[in-house]
């Protein structure tokens, strides 16, 4: 039964494909695979030369060296994981609303300097966040922000890729549906929240794996000093700081960071592709 497809590739071709996304796929799935090996691995398999990939006497002795070196911290390890959790949400929840209230604006409303404004985002795409460190510690400063979540958070609010993917995925929303929607009735407020942005899911799935993997990982050391407000990659980065004894705590300390983006790498990743896919689609 002829389905309309046209065949484009011989058996050969197609063997020759899989086989090419077969060996990229292993190459970057091995650092993930050695990580997760690595942080099971007692200390005579971590210094083994040459190393092995895949832990040949696996052990629990790392993650529970790890929890009792937290259990006689000062602050507790539970107070370092509710700072994080609080400064990641937070961050992550205000910065694909006023993202989207932006893009929103950019997208459908030609006023002027909206193309301007657009042309700025994407040059502040060209700067690394250890340029703009200075200036925003003196912002934090005057705002008496230092050593709060918010010298943290807010500055989550303002990263320019997310902006910029919003506003890319949201030119594809046709303006006819915007406009039907005015004409049934419909405010701007409930246009936003009950027709754009179920429509762009994909997009602000793909932001918000973005800024948990930004804000999860952040130290925060520039901004944050007192002890019960340090982020939990700063307290386990401690820990690793311990020495060649602390090797083992140092490969459940990895594993145990990145945990949390990865799963929500994974349960949005069809959604960033489909953004990627269709970023730069217009109407």
């Amino acid at each position: 039964m002829k389905t309309g497809l046209r065949q484009t590739r011989s058996l050969g071709g197609n063997i020759a494909v899989y086989l090419v996304l077969i060996l990229f796929g292993a190459f970057f799935a091995f650092p993930l695979i050695f990580a997760i090996n690595h942080a099971f691995k007692p200390l005579n398999e971590i210094f083994l030369f040459p190393p092995r990939l895949f832990v040949q006497q696996p052990t629990m002795d790392n993650f529970y060296d790890l929890f009792t070196i937290m259990s006689r911290s000062r602050i507790t390890f539970s107070r370092y994981i509710f700072n994080t959790v609080f400064i990641t949400a937070a961050g992550t929840f205000a910065h694909i609303i006023i993202a989207s209230m932006g893009a929103y604006v950019v997208s459908k409303y030609n006023f002027p300097g909206s193309k301007l404004f657009f042309k700025i985002v994407i040059i502040t795409l060209l700067f690394s966040p250890h340029v703009t460190a200075i200036p925003n510690f003196l912002i934090m400063t005057e705002l008496r922000w230092v050593d709060t979540y918010l010298a943290v958070i807010v500055p989550a609010f303002a990263m320019p890729i997310g902006f910029f993917l919003l506003k890319q995925f949201m030119d594809t929303v046709p303006m006819t549906l915007i406009e039907a929607a005015k004409i049934d009735g419909a405010k701007e407020l409930s246009i936003f929240w009950r027709i754009v942005m179920p429509t762009i899911k994909p997009a602000w799935l793909t932001v918000m794996v973005f800024s948990v993997q930004n804000l999860w990982n952040a130290r925060a050391t520039n901004f944050i000093f007192s002890e019960e407000l340090k982020t939990l990659p700063y307290a386990l980065g401690q820990i690793i700081g311990g020495g060649v004894q602390r090797a083992g705590v140092g490969a459940a300390v990895t594993m145990f960071i990145m945990i949390v983006p990865l799963v929500v790498f994974i349960s949005a990743q069809s959604n960033i592709i489909e953004t990627m896919a269709n970023s730069g689609i217009k109407e």
